[in-house]
């Protein structure tokens, strides 16, 4: 019978990317960290020894912890964390099973500092369209769940990113932003290694949207057309950019689950 306590790689990978997905917490010892430094999607590093301490940010919240091989150290934290009045869970087999089975796993030497608070600051240009959505959307499904978005004028961009330690994107001249015929959201699938077949399907919408040239996907053009209307709904760039994660999640399920699948109405025809 499996156990209630833990969850096995291929019913986390369902979730990853989810909105409804849980929070994962990375608690390898740093040597098996140095190891392979790469993380399973949207994971946030803590210690096993701490736990009792930040259990309670994890109230509310459905968790799976991780180790190495989803023994003693992930067994024993979310022990804690359920004694804490956290719903959690240990992966079974742990990242070698994860690893093992083939699932997404994050690069991280490109991945920005964390503040204080251990999330990810970024800023870019007001008023997104598409790239300045679907990048913090990727941003929060699939590295940092707590990224920052910080909207500023243009021109200011690289003086804010320097005084608020935020990392700049989708602007010109820096490291996050478009290369070539691609655009920033392509750039930040190669360099986190998020190759994903769905999101690489979902790159190709982007940049076709993105880089005016909606004669890549049949669905580029929809989802122009979609952006262009959040910004015309909203004058705040930070509730645009919560309304319009739907919209991603969406493309993404789509991607991932239904791009084979058809509509007609009506679905029945009656007999002659």
């Amino acid at each position: 019978m499996p156990s209630v306590t833990a969850i096995t790689s291929t019913q986390l990978s369902r979730l990853i990317g989810l909105p409804q997905a849980p929070a994962l917490i990375d608690v390898r010892i740093d040597d098996d960290y140095r190891t392979d430094s790469r993380l399973l999607p949207g994971s946030i590093r803590h210690d096993f020894r701490t736990a009792e301490q930040w259990a309670q940010q994890y109230r509310g919240k459905s968790v799976i912890v991780v180790c190495q091989k989803g023994q003693k150290l992930s067994e024993g934290t979310a022990a804690w964390l359920r004694h804490s009045g956290v719903e959690a869970q240990n992966l079974e087999g742990g990242f070698e099973a994860w690893k093992k089975a083939g699932e997404l796993l994050v690069r991280t030497d490109k991945l920005p500092a964390r503040d204080e608070k251990g999330r990810t600051v970024w800023v870019t240009r007001t008023r997104p369209k598409v790239d300045r959505i679907a990048c913090p959307w990727l941003i929060r499904r699939f590295i940092d769940p707590n990224a920052v978005f910080l909207f500023v004028q243009p021109s200011e961009v690289p003086a804010v990113a320097e005084r608020f330690k935020a990392t700049p994107f989708d602007i010109e001249g820096v490291f996050w932003s478009h290369r070539g015929e691609t655009c920033t959201f392509d750039t930040m699938i190669e360099e986190f290694a998020l190759k994903s077949a769905p999101l690489l399907q979902l790159a190709k919408i982007v940049r076709g949207a993105d880089t005016a040239r909606p004669d890549l996907t049949p669905q580029s053009e929809g989802l122009l057309a979609a952006s262009l209307g959040y910004s015309r709904m909203y004058r705040d760039d930070l509730p645009q950019l919560e309304a319009a994660m739907a919209l991603y999640d969406a493309f993404y399920r789509w991607c991932r689950d239904a791009s084979e699948e058809t509509h007609n109405w009506p679905s029945t025809k009656p007999k002659a």
